[in-house]
């Protein structure tokens, strides 16, 4: 059996494809990833460029589409997929794709562009709590690339700088464009780009480690989205969580997409 799960996100759309690796009578179910796809939305609509990811998805594994038995889609597009089975939640994709990678992990933290959230996982891999700002951009990626241009920088050169720093500078701005400001205030005042571009991922970290902590930090920390790229956000989170390691992904924006494919593979049985 196949399934195919979509992560339709607001820059990204990523496909995965699921086969179902059990055994007759086994007591769990194992699961090997075939495929996997990204492709830019371009100047398409979304629910074209959902067709021609999933349609390049499934020529890349050398399948056709009678093949797959369930389309499940997630991400602030996943009404778009208008082939999609079934869509599911953000927190139900993320908490299962994560559990897949990390069996032990019990608190994921999702941490894309746009929003940012943290989850609480059972045993199974299923979301029981959980807690996001999806309004606000402050605890979020966009907050730290927005900080980054401010400082004519990339968003890796900005995470890479803020590990050379070890001071501590509070910035008490919670909107992007107050914190902008206050940014270009220590500019102003000759603050290194070193301590600014901690200053700034120390705030970011901040925000998601509170919204964490109103679900509970307990047992393996996983970090997914985007976010796992810049390593002064990584280490920022690790203080303000106050935990000593977090396991990372090697794909973490793909997370989501095989957490759908995982998700209709177990409904199906």
């Amino acid at each position: 059996m196949i399934t195919a799960g979509i992560d339709m996100g607001s820059r990204t759309i990523k496909v995965v494809l699921v086969e179902d690796a059990a055994v007759e009578g086994a007591p769990q179910l194992k699961y090997a990833v075939r495929k996997t796809h990204i492709m830019m939305p371009g100047d398409l609509d979304a629910d074209q460029a959902a067709e021609k990811a999933y349609d390049e998805a499934l020529a890349a594994a050398g399948l056709q589409r009678d093949q797959v038995t369930s389309v499940f889609a997630t991400g602030a597009g996943r009404k778009q997929v208008a082939f999609a089975t079934e869509g599911i939640t953000e927190m139900t994709a993320g908490a299962k794709g994560a559990h897949f990678m990390f069996p032990q992990a019990r608190t994921v933290v999702d941490v894309g562009a746009e929003e940012g959230r943290g989850m609480k996982t059972d045993a199974e891999g299923r979301a029981v709590d959980f807690a996001g700002n999806e309004k606000c951009a402050a605890g979020a990626g966009s907050f730290a690339e927005a900080m980054s241009r401010a400082l004519q920088m990339t968003l890796k050169e900005f995470g890479d700088a803020s590990l050379l720093s070890d001071k501590t500078i509070p910035m008490n701005a919670q909107c992007t464009v107050f914190a902008e400001s206050e940014v270009v205030s220590l500019i102003h005042s000759a603050t290194p780009k070193n301590d600014i571009a901690k200053a700034v991922l120390d705030a970011v970290a901040s925000r998601v480690c509170a919204m964490v902590r109103r679900v509970g930090i307990e047992g393996e920390v996983v970090l997914i989205g985007g976010m796992v790229h810049n390593a002064g956000f990584v280490q920022s989170l690790k203080t303000a969580m106050g935990v000593d390691s977090i396991s990372l992904p090697d794909m973490p924006e793909y997370i989501s997409a095989p957490g759908c494919a995982l998700t209709a593979a177990e409904r199906q049985h």
